[in-house]
């Protein structure tokens, strides 16, 4: 007779063991802790300086640890970026007076906070730097694939969200405005965060705040005049 007979005819419900959750809860935890280290150190080495074994040692665990939750570096790597993009905000998170002023508000509203956001946390932004200028075609095409099946910023509830403001223009497929937004958003805030794609554009370090301001005006209205609804 099993222990769970035993206690059925004693009246007693047969409590499962907890083992088994336990052992799953700390192999979570030792996969964060691997992918936090691992985004500092892509952050600040680049993907091509990384080294697994330095990544192991420092979360605590074997190597082939790494290798069998993540399969290989570009696999570590892509998680990595994926955390990172999930730590962002989306674009329906702005203030309710923000959003209250429309579409092209929450642009201008993001677009002039992305240097604050960068000093707040530079690690994410530095990974999704590297991911989108640094990395193989096809780990670029796995970033991608993850873009535009998790949609990560929320773009399709935005744009949805101008359209029926009728501020965003209908004419045109959605998926289309979706992805120049993404697009656009991404040059933009990657030329703020760092001077090497296009010394001076937005000039978030050189340039005072009238000049700073006026090259995010300009930006929304490039975008207006894209996507927006017609009269």
């Amino acid at each position: 007779m099993t222990s769970g007979q035993t206690l059925a005819r004693a009246g007693r419900t047969p409590v499962a063991p907890a083992a088994p959750v336990r052992a799953a809860a700390r192999q979570r935890a030792r996969q964060q802790r691997i992918l936090g280290v691992a985004l500092r150190h892509f952050a600040e080495r680049g993907y091509e300086g990384v080294r697994i074994e330095e990544i192991a040692r420092e979360a605590g665990v074997a190597k082939g640890a790494v290798f069998g939750y993540f399969g290989s570096k570009a696999g570590l790597f892509l998680a990595a970026y994926q955390a990172a993009a999930r730590s962002f905000s989306r674009y329906l998170d702005a203030p309710p007076e923000v959003l209250g002023d429309g579409f092209f508000a929450v642009i201008g509203y993001w677009i002039s906070r992305t240097p604050r956001l960068v000093h707040e946390d530079w690690l994410p932004y530095r990974v999704t730097l590297i991911g989108n200028y640094c990395s193989s075609l096809q780990l670029r095409r796995e970033i991608t694939q993850f873009l535009l099946r998790e949609d990560p910023y929320g773009t399709q509830a935005f744009v949805q969200f101008g359209i029926e403001r009728g501020e965003v223009r209908t004419d045109i497929d959605m998926k289309m405005i979706v992805s120049l937004v993404d697009w656009l958003m991404d040059r933009c805030q990657d030329a703020i965060v760092t001077e090497e794609l296009d010394p001076g554009l937005f000039g978030s370090a050189t340039q005072p705040a009238p000049a700073r301001d006026l090259r995010v005006r300009q930006f929304v209205e490039l975008l207006r005049g894209a996507v927006g609804a017609r009269s």
